[in-house]
């Protein structure tokens, strides 16, 4: 396995977070555990290094560890009493109507395509609050945070909205996201070139933890910019769309 090097975003005796890269698995993959994973590359320095939460394997950002037994417990708790706020950045298709709101649909696995969220009464409570903070007429940037933590949860309310991540071929439209739906008619292509996609994962990003530490109690903010492939899409977007 490739060894990774995330960057540290916050650390001190009890716990770590770091800036998981998008591709990247938090921990190792069940059925092929020498794909690139975090907890593997972390335990040669961090031995006893411990997951609090995951991150989708295409979802960058923010990725809590706890450095002991103990202190994984005290943070799952946290977690689990919804006292831990979490927020996020996605790029979406068009724009949600109202502009902001907040999603209170169940979601639950689907019996049918294992490793798959469906919205489902019987289905356990996901409260998702959503913010438009750029307007690109077809697309939107928005600001989320999660209330709850089940799989897939932005990506499975956005659809549900009607507008899901701009790539994200389980709940979406596309496999991959190209410059030419920006740009339209300005767009050009030699005879014998083949266009390259902008972005080829979903376009979602954990930008901030708030935790109150389990010890010092003391509300401590870690945060994560957005990321280069993220960048480059709004950048065209801000060129191209008036």
């Amino acid at each position: 396995m490739k060894h990774l090097t995330p960057e540290i975003l916050f650390e001190d005796q009890y716990l770590l977070a770091v800036n998981k890269p998008a591709g990247i698995l938090t921990i190792p993959d069940r059925f092929n555990p020498a794909l690139p994973n975090l907890i593997s590359s972390l335990k040669e320095k961090y031995p006893e290094l411990i997951p609090v939460h995951r991150l989708d394997k295409y979802t960058s950002g923010v990725n809590l560890f706890a450095k002991a037994p103990e202190t994984h417990r005290l943070m799952s708790i946290a977690f689990e009493s919804r006292d831990v706020e979490k927020y996020y950045y996605a790029i979406i298709d068009g724009i949600p109507s109202p502009e902001s709101g907040t999603i209170d649909i169940p979601l639950s696995e689907s019996t049918v395509t294992r490793g798959k969220m469906l919205v489902h009464q019987r289905g356990k409570a996901s409260i998702t609050d959503y913010k438009v903070v750029r307007n690109f007429k077809n697309f939107s940037l928005v600001y989320i945070r999660i209330h709850t933590g089940r799989m897939h949860q932005v990506r499975v309310h956005m659809q549900y909205l009607g507008n899901p991540l701009i790539v994200d071929p389980l709940y979406g439209h596309r496999e991959a996201f190209y410059l030419s739906e920006i740009k339209h008619k300005k767009f050009n292509l030699g005879k014998a070139e083949e266009e390259r996609p902008l972005l080829t994962r979903q376009p979602l990003h954990a930008e901030k933890l708030i935790i109150i530490h389990p010890y010092t109690g003391v509300k401590t903010e870690i945060t994560s910019p957005l990321p280069k492939d993220m960048q480059a899409v709004l950048s065209q977007m801000e060129k191209w769309i008036k």
